[in-house]
This record gives structure tokens, sequence and C-alpha cells, in this order.
């Protein structure tokens, strides 16, 4: 009958109509309880995607965390291997600019782990303002390099007694210089991320040669250059993994780095008679 259809409708409506009111109720209680409402594809979306490679990857994250780390551990290691007969309890105790040296080399490494951390946690304001320190600090670093070199080279002619070892001070010099050009770089392309982070990545890369030095196989088959590279290459790997492209700054920068590095082996194995000349009158 007519009236029973009616009736029905207005039952279903009815019913459909306490429904909706319970949903709105509901989310205004939600809302009011400070729960965040999403559906079920906002939430999937939500949620955190960790993945290893590409561009917000952990290796993009956390790779120039982990390369200071690295560096100050390859420090701790070689260094180990000299640090108790020359520094702590030599035999004949080193110049003092030595400690000074050691310290100031040091603190770069941990600046460096600094810097890393405060841009991995988005504190690039503070990192902007100890940049400038950093800057500094590393400015200081090129003079004492070379003030060291050619004190430790008297020491070891004059009391130690080591012959060429004026010569052998190229390695200091060359280091110096190689530090100077990637620590300028760094300066000058301080606003520009993509250039500045492997630029003092490599200068970074460069002071721990010494490290390496300090171990015996490495330093008998003058390896020392070729571990650093391979630290170096470390970047370029990231860059193929995170970017699957090589940066510019390996690119151009990593061969003519290899061209100094073979220079300076080269001037302190078959040293030409200008150098043995210059370092006799800076060492003598």
């Amino acid at each position: 009958m007519p009236h029973i259809s009616i009736l029905r409708c207005g039952f279903v409506g009815l019913v459909l109509l306490c429904r909706h009111n319970h949903s709105i109720s509901f989310a205004a209680s939600r809302a009011n309880s400070g729960v965040p409402m999403a559906s079920a594809s906002q939430t999937a979306l939500a949620r955190p995607s960790f993945h290893l490679t590409g561009r917000g990857g952990l290796i993009d994250k956390y790779f120039y965390l982990a390369m200071s780390l690295l560096m100050i551990g390859i420090v701790v290691w070689g260094f180990g291997h000299t640090v108790k007969d020359v520094l702590f309890h030599p035999a004949v105790p080193r110049p003092a600019i030595l400690w000074v040296h050691s310290a100031v080399f040091s603190g770069w490494l941990l600046l460096f782990l600094l810097q890393s951390a405060l841009v991995r946690s988005h504190n690039v304001r503070l990192h902007r303002t100890i940049g400038w320190f950093v800057a500094g600090a590393g400015a200081a670093m090129v003079p004492l390099g070379i003030v060291t070199a050619i004190v430790l080279g008297r020491f070891d002619i004059r009391v130690l007694h080591e012959a060429g070892a004026d010569v052998f001070e190229f390695i200091s010099f060359g280091d110096v210089a190689t530090f100077t050009v990637w620590l300028a770089l760094g300066i000058l392309w301080r606003r520009k991320p993509a250039l500045h982070k492997p630029v003092f990545f490599i200068a970074t890369c460069g002071l721990i040669g010494a490290a390496f030095g300090r171990v015996p196989w490495i330093f008998t088959h003058m390896l020392m250059y070729v571990c650093v590279d391979a630290v170096i290459c470390l970047g370029v790997l990231r860059d193929l993994i995170v970017d699957r492209r090589i940066h510019r700054v390996y690119l151009i920068g990593l061969p003519l780095l290899a061209v100094a590095q073979y220079g300076i082996v080269y001037m302190i194995t078959t040293p030409p008679q200008w150098w043995v000349n210059l370092a006799h009158t800076l060492m003598g």
C-alpha cells in the first residue's frame, strides 16, 4: 500500500540520518580531543619511508657524518703507530710546535664532524655561523703547517741527524698547498651546498694522508695518496648511488689532485736540484 511504502522510506531515511549524525559527532569528538583525522591513503602516505639510495635516502642523509667519523678513525689508527714514541714518550723531546700542530689539525676533524652533524640535524643557521670560525681555523692551518714543516725538518737534521729529511718535507708543503686550494674553493662556494660539501670533504681527506703515512707498509710503498684517494672515491660512489651521476667537483678535481699528488711523490723520490738547494736553505 502507498502509505506503507512511505513509512518504509521514512524509516530508512531516519536510520541514515542517525548514522550521519553519529559520524559527525564522532569526528567532532576526535577533533576536540586532538586526534588527527586522516584517510587510509593519507595515513599510508604519512608513514616515514626508509630507503637506502636516492635523494633523501640514508646514504644521502648520513654520508658526510659517516665520513667524518671514518676519517677520525683513520687518524687514530694511523697515528697510533707512532704517537707514543714520537709525541708522548719520545727518546728525544720534539719541538713544542708539534703539539700545537697536532691539536689544531685534530680540531679541524672535530669541526668537520660538528658541521656535518649540524647539517644533519637541520641547524643550518648555526652551521653557517660556525662556518666563519672554521674558515678562520683553516686559514690559520696554512702558515702553521708551513712553519711546522720547517721546524721539524731542522730538528730531524740537526738533532736526529736524518739524511734527506729536508727534501722529504716537500710532502708537508705540497699537502698544505692542495689544502689551501680546496679551502679557498669551499669558502668561495659556501652558499652552494652542492659544491661546498664535496670540496670540504676533499680538503679534509687530504689531511689524513699523514695518518696513512704513519703505517710502515703504506709509507714504504708510498701508498699514502692512494689511500687518500680511495677515501675520496667513496664520495664518487655516493654520487653514483644517490644522484646516478658523478659531480663535476670529482670529475675535474680528482684528476687534478692525482697529478699534484704524483708531483709530490716525484719531488721526494727523484728531487730536482733546485728543490734540493731550496730545502737545504730552508732547513739548514
